[in-house]
């Protein structure tokens, strides 16, 4: 069969995915990666999700940040900063080589899943990892001061804008990186990590293919929670999905994953949310999903497995 697929994306999907690699064997696991996120700068070509997910798991992330290389330097940037650019996207000396190494590929013909692929590679990285799409799809925020890439929105005005919308521009003509719905078509599960649902998993459902891929594959799907308490662990979801009209819960993540996902998972905190999301027609279980060291990762990671193997029973 086809082992473990995860939706991937961000720190939580990391966090997570370092647990499952130390339960399963790591050449089992494939990573469907979001590249909405992805933006040039400097001439170069900078995809945040897939390096937090292929950084960690090659044990080099700096997890005090959630992103970047661990005892990294920013002289490169330091120096960018006199000669009068703009800055405000850290990036690391260390990082940058791997921007400059994919950009180098890139401008060489090399698709980004080949790119990607020499990438985890040369890091040592046994479990696969596949962007969304080679197409360039790009998350744009729409806000009363017009419309902003994610980043801009994020990092460079701090999430302080007000949400009007999302958009996933070029998702319309994008399409699946090659092997992306085959290996969802064989898995033996497919995990939809703690991601933002909106700006992380979403521009993976909405690339063509993928949804209907995950509401007809035989492989039990499971979705994990990343709202805990009310309130996102880290990033905007609670603004993106109250822009959009949504009920920033654990139930309101189970209402946009309902149509494909067979199990739900959610902290204990939300207990008390368990009938609510049940009325959706989806199993649930509820555990602690915080994931604050390897200990917890790998926990949750056996936790979920273990849900998993009692539904199919």
């Amino acid at each position: 069969m086809g082992g473990i697929v995860a939706l991937a994306g961000g720190v939580g999907a990391a966090k997570l995915l370092r647990g499952i690699v130390k339960v399963a064997p790591e050449e089992d696991v494939i990573a469907i990666v979001n590249t909405g996120d992805d933006i040039e700068l400097h001439g170069l070509y900078i995809c945040p999700d897939l390096d937090i997910i292929t950084y960690t798991l090659a044990g080099i992330v700096d997890e005090v940040k959630g992103w970047g290389v661990k005892d990294d330097t920013f002289h490169c940037l330091e120096v960018l900063k006199r000669y009068g650019y703009e800055t405000w996207f850290n990036l690391g000396d260390r990082d940058l080589a791997t921007h400059i190494y994919r950009t180098h590929l890139l401008r060489m013909g090399y698709s980004l899943s080949q790119v990607t692929d020499e990438i985890r590679k040369a890091l040592g990285v046994k479990a696969r990892i596949l962007p969304m799409s080679n197409d360039k799809v790009r998350t744009m925020i729409m806000t009363p001061i017009g419309r902003l890439n994610f980043q801009e929105y994020l990092v460079k005005r701090g999430a302080k804008d007000e949400v009007l919308g999302v958009e996933f521009e070029g998702v319309n003509v994008a399409k699946p990186a090659p092997g992306a719905l085959e290996a969802m078509e064989r898995a033996d599960v497919i995990i939809v990590c703690p991601s933002n649902p909106i700006v992380s998993i979403g521009p993976i459902l909405a690339i063509k293919g993928v949804r209907e891929t995950l509401m007809e594959t035989k492989a039990n799907v499971v979705a994990i929670s990343p709202i805990v308490g009310g309130a996102p662990l880290k990033g905007p979801a609670d603004k993106l999905m109250r822009g959009l009209g949504l009920e920033v819960s654990a139930y309101g993540v189970a209402s946009l994953y309902r149509d494909f996902i067979d199990a739900f998972v959610m902290d204990s905190v939300d207990e008390a949310q368990r009938k609510h999301v049940e009325a959706l027609g989806l199993r649930v279980f509820v555990t602690n999903t915080v994931m604050r060291s390897l200990e917890d990762s790998i926990g949750l990671a056996e936790e979920i497995l273990s849900m998993i193997k009692g539904l199919k029973q």
